[in-house]
């Protein structure tokens, strides 16, 4: 079996990166006046309890529930434009440990994806900043006026669905699932664990644990956040927004130019 043919899957909550990029996306929605303060307030509780406990059923129900009421009605534009902001959140809570492990499996000739239940946008944006080769994220069905129904458009790309995206993704992009690799923190995510031939956990919550020590899945334990990609993330936001920043600034300079010669003049 040729490394070509085998890839390498990564969760991205609490996995790549730390904490929920759920919540960083409601933080920059909230900046927007998307979300309202109170529900942000709510959401930041559930955002603690989920970084000392992890994700179950009962919780992850409620967040679709609640991004379904969010984006309906909503230009798919709007959100869409969110990404940058969100992005320079995510970023420097990336694990400086996880980007080396994508990188070894890129020096082995494997291919690299992001595999979450946040938004196919930002996921695949996600992976184009962090140089792997895609993302798997949930997409929303979109009307014929350009916006958002609440709909799915395709599986929640959560427990049982994330083993149906990555399945469809892996016959579509001629991936092996049983050479490829596998990485999460969650429970909720054993589904996409046993999909594939080598599956690692990261950080794992304790029922993950259990079952990695069971079955002898190499576990990778790490908290500490590295902040090398905090530069990425200003790199970013420039180049995602900073021409119309650089126009801007040219512009005031210019005022501020003909200001000072017309003063120039009159003395």
């Amino acid at each position: 079996m040729t490394a070509q043919r085998a890839a390498a899957f990564f969760d991205l909550d609490k996995t790549l990166m730390a904490g929920s990029s759920a919540m960083q996306f409601a933080r920059v929605a909230a900046r927007h006046g998307i979300v309202r303060r109170r529900r942000l307030a709510r959401w930041s509780l559930e955002h603690l309890r989920y970084r000392l406990r992890g994700a179950d059923d009962e919780r992850t129900g409620e967040v679709l529930r609640v991004a379904r009421e969010l984006i309906a009605g909503v230009p798919a534009r709007t959100i869409e434009r969110l990404g940058p902001d969100v992005l320079a959140e995510v970023l420097p809570r990336i694990y400086p440990r996880m980007l080396d492990e994508v990188h070894d499996h890129q020096d082995a000739g494997r291919r690299t994806f992001i595999v979450s239940a946040a938004g196919n946008d930002v996921v695949e944006l996600l992976a184009t900043v962090l140089g792997m080769d895609g993302g798997i994220g949930t997409r929303w069905e979109v009307d014929a006026a350009g916006r958002f129904t609440g709909r799915l458009d395709g599986p929640f790309v959560y427990g049982e669905g994330k083993v149906e995206a990555m399945r469809a993704f892996a016959a579509a992009h001629d991936v092996d699932l049983a050479a490829s690799f596998a990485y999460s923190d969650s429970y909720s995510d054993l589904p996409m664990l046993r999909a594939v031939g080598n599956p690692v956990a990261v950080n794992p919550d304790p029922p993950l644990a259990a079952v990695a020590r069971s079955e002898g899945w190499p576990t990778l334990r790490f908290e500490r956040l590295g902040r090398r990609l905090a530069a990425l993330a200003l790199t970013l936001v420039a180049g995602a927004v900073g021409l119309g920043a650089t126009r801007s600034r040219s512009r005031a300079a210019e005022s501020r130019l003909k200001a000072l010669r017309a003063r120039a003049r009159a003395r």
